[in-house]
């Protein structure tokens, strides 16, 4: 069963004279069943707000920074739109994986350009129909 909240698997890194090894041996990737990668055009593109009621994700940046908000959405048809909002600092220095349960939206943006995010699913693609989209702006604190 996914978590109920958004959670941050710590990773980490080791350094010797051959270069660097970044890991993540705390991720259990037995759920996972298909990935792809996300680059924003530049850093101003925010991918906001895209979510799932079943499907849960699994970000992880491979290159550079991302900074992720999340919502847990309370009504798909209608959701309120002063919901809290969740943060997070996603960096490419270590392997940390962002777990997104089921039932929430995600806003994605590429901090420092050029950034690439792996993105992780557990469902294939065309398996289910669970995606839902709000308008950029839908969420913006007032």
């Amino acid at each position: 069963m996914a978590a109920l909240k958004p959670t941050l698997i710590s990773g980490g890194n080791h350094t010797d004279e051959r270069g660097i090894l970044s890991f993540n041996n705390n991720f259990d990737v037995s759920e996972v069943k298909r990935i792809y990668s996300i680059s924003n055009a530049n850093k101003k593109t925010i991918r906001a707000w895209q979510g799932h009621k079943v499907e849960q994700r699994w970000f992880t940046a491979i290159i550079g920074v991302f900074k992720i908000k999340l919502i847990k959405i309370d009504n798909w048809e209608h959701p309120s739109k002063n919901l809290e909002q969740h943060q997070y600092t996603l960096t490419s220095d270590s392997l940390d994986i962002l777990h997104i349960p089921s039932g929430y939206v995600s806003s994605i943006q590429d901090v420092v350009g050029n950034s690439k995010l792996l993105v992780m699913a557990d469902y294939g693609l065309g398996e289910l129909k669970d995606e839902f989209r709000f308008d950029a702006t839908y969420f913006n604190k007032k």
